[in-house]
C-alpha cells in the first residue's frame, strides 16, 4: 500500500466507522459475499486446511463450517476496524473479561503472567483487558510489511492501555520492567507460524506436523511467569466474553516442550469445538515436516 492509498483509507475508516456497529453489521453482510464467493479469498487454503484438520467430516460438513468461517471474518474486520470509535464503556460491554481477580491474585503476589492465545474468534479485542486490571498488559507483535498500517493498527490495540512491543524486543522490554519494579500481563499469539530458519520444534495440532514457537515456554520458564490460556468466546454478534485459565503456576519444574504442548492442546480443543472461529485463511502449514531439518 502506497502512502497516498493508506491516507486515503485511514480517512474513509475514520468516516465510515462512526456509524454505530449494528449498522456497520450491515456492511458485513454485503462484505461477506464478496470474500467467499468473488473472488475467493483464499478459498483453496481455506479447504485445505480444514481438509486436513478434519478428515473425519462429509464435505457438507466442512462447507458449513467454511461458510461460517468467511461471516466470522467479514464481521472480525468490521469489528477491528470499528475500534478507531469505540469508547471504554462501549468495549467493555462487548468484550468482557469474566475472572479479572484471578490476574489480581497474581499480581499481588508480585508475578507476571504469560498469557497465551490464538486467531481465535476476534483476538484484536484483547487490547481492552487493560479496562479489568491494574496489571501493565503487554501485547507482542510481528511487525507487518507496511510501517503506516502497522502504526495504524498498533495504535488501536493501545487505545485502551494495552503497552505495545515487538517480539524482537520482548526480553529487553521483560528486563525493563523488572528492573523498575514492575509486573505485567504478556499477550503472546501463539499460533503464527515460524520462519522456517527459527523452527526448532514440531507437534500434533489439528491432525497434522505443525511447527510452533518456544517462544512462550523459554520466557516462562526463564521468568517464572505464570502460564495462562486466553479462552475467547463469542457470545453472540459483537459480544465476547474472555476467561484466563491457568495452565502452569509454576512452570520451572515443568519439562521441557509441556508447556507448549499444553496451550497447543488447549486452542485445539477449543477449534474442535467451535472450528468457524478460527482464522483457516492463514497458510498455517506451508512448512513440511519432511522439508525442514529440526
Amino acid at each position: 500500500m502506497t502512502a497516498l492509498g493508506f491516507y486515503i483509507f485511514w480517512i474513509l475508516n475514520w468516516i465510515f466507522t462512526l456509524l454505530p456497529l449494528r449498522l456497520l453489521y450491515l456492511f458485513s453482510d454485503m462484505i461477506f459475499p464478496l470474500v467467499y464467493f468473488f473472488p475467493s479469498y483464499r478459498k483453496k487454503v481455506v479447504m485445505e486446511n480444514l481438509r486436513n484438520s478434519f478428515p473425519e467430516k462429509t464435505p457438507e460438513e466442512l462447507k458449513k463450517i467454511k461458510r461460517k468461517f468467511y461471516s466470522h471474518l467479514a464481521d472480525m474486520m468490521i469489528e477491528t476496524l470499528k475500534m478507531t470509535h469505540l469508547s471504554k464503556a462501549e468495549m467493555k460491554r462487548r468484550y468482557v473479561v469474566t475472572n479479572p481477580e484471578l490476574i489480581k491474585k497474581y499480581k499481588d503476589e508480585g508475578r507476571d503472567i504469560a498469557a497465551v492465545c490464538g486467531h481465535y474468534n476476534n483476538w484484536e479485542w484483547m487490547s481492552a483487558t487493560p479496562l479489568y486490571t491494574d496489571i501493565k498488559c503487554v501485547t507482542i507483535y510481528r511487525p507487518m510489511t507496511s510501517k503506516l498500517f502497522e502504526r495504524f493498527m498498533n495504535h488501536l490495540r493501545a487505545k485502551n492501555g494495552f503497552s505495545l512491543t515487538a517480539n524482537s524486543n520482548i526480553v529487553r522490554d521483560i528486563i525493563n520492567n523488572h528492573s523498575a519494579g514492575v509486573n505485567a500481563l504478556y499477550a503472546f499469539i501463539a499460533d503464527q507460524v515460524p520462519p522456517r530458519s527459527d523452527i526448532k520444534y514440531w507437534t500434533r495440532f489439528l491432525n497434522q506436523d505443525t511447527p510452533v514457537y518456544l517462544g512462550v515456554e523459554k520466557i516462562a520458564r526463564k521468568y517464572n511467569m505464570v502460564v495462562m490460556f486466553v479462552n475467547n468466546q463469542k457470545v453472540r454478534r459483537g459480544y465476547y466474553t474472555v476467561t484466563f485459565e491457568v495452565l502452569f503456576d509454576d512452570p520451572l519444574s515443568v519439562p521441557d516442550h509441556v508447556i507448549t504442548d499444553t496451550h497447543v492442546r488447549r486452542l485445539e480443543q477449543i477449534i474442535n469445538e467451535r472450528p468457524e472461529y478460527w482464522i483457516w485463511s492463514h497458510k498455517r502449514w506451508k512448512h513440511k515436516h519432511t522439508e525442514v531439518n529440526d
